[in-house]
């Protein structure tokens, strides 16, 4: 989830062929500006219920997570995505019923209710939400805590807390589902929700994923939430 680029108006525009009239065109591109590019909403379903019914509880969130990897909002700064929307949070002012805020803590929390983990999201006392250092206290306040340096091993399902700092009012700069976590490397693998390599507002997967790219702040892997 990046620091950087406060959402902003989408600004992005088609060509269209010299068949349409020019009044047409006028008004097509007006639309675009205002709304931004909705795409990819329906294009990344989860997987059938059938294929989820045999598989683990770690299993099925990492199903889950795979199958939207290559999701994108366009325009990219608009941050309008359709896992802010499920949870009902985030600016309104998006195309085909999408929310705009930054949403790698609604991707991962997205997975998690999915795949069948029983939560509560909202802003009360342990209690997940949006902003990525929910899991950090939820998982603190439920014993699923595992800081990187205490020796546990990652498992697939689990959420990689990044750029964490504690103390009167704690943040974190970045979730991500885990997918694996092989012997040898310095952080795991993993499914990133809002980007981390190669953009923002964009599902994408990570190797060895030590820090988060989320600009100047520290984004160190800072631990791991396990699922109940």
């Amino acid at each position: 989830m990046r620091a950087l680029r406060p959402p902003q108006p989408g600004q992005s525009l088609r060509r269209f062929g010299p068949i349409l009239g020019v009044g047409a065109v006028a008004i097509i591109l007006v639309a675009t500006l205002h709304r931004g590019v909705f795409r990819n909403t329906n294009s990344f379903q989860v997987p059938s219920e059938a294929t989820l019914a045999g598989l683990s509880l770690p299993q099925r969130i990492v199903a889950i997570a795979k199958s939207q990897v290559g999701y994108s909002t366009e325009p990219s700064i608009s941050y309008c995505n359709k896992f802010s929307a499920y949870w009902d949070v985030g600016t309104e002012d998006c195309p085909g019923g999408e929310r705009a805020e930054k949403w790698c803590a609604d991707f991962a929390a997205w997975a998690w209710q999915k795949a069948g983990v029983h939560f509560t999201y909202g802003y009360g006392p342990g209690e997940i939400n949006g902003a990525a250092v929910s899991f950090y206290e939820w998982g603190a306040a439920n014993g699923k805590w595992h800081p990187a340096r205490s020796g546990y091993v990652a498992a697939p399902g689990d959420v990689a807390v990044y750029g964490l700092s504690l103390g009167a009012d704690p943040s974190a700069v970045h979730v991500a589902i885990v997918t694996d976590d092989a012997p040898g490397q310095r952080g795991p693998d993993v499914v990133n929700g809002d980007g981390d390599q190669t953009g923002f507002s964009v599902v994408e997967t990570g190797t060895g994923q030590v820090r988060a790219d989320t600009g100047p702040d520290d984004s160190t892997l800072a631990g791991y939430v396990s699922p109940p």
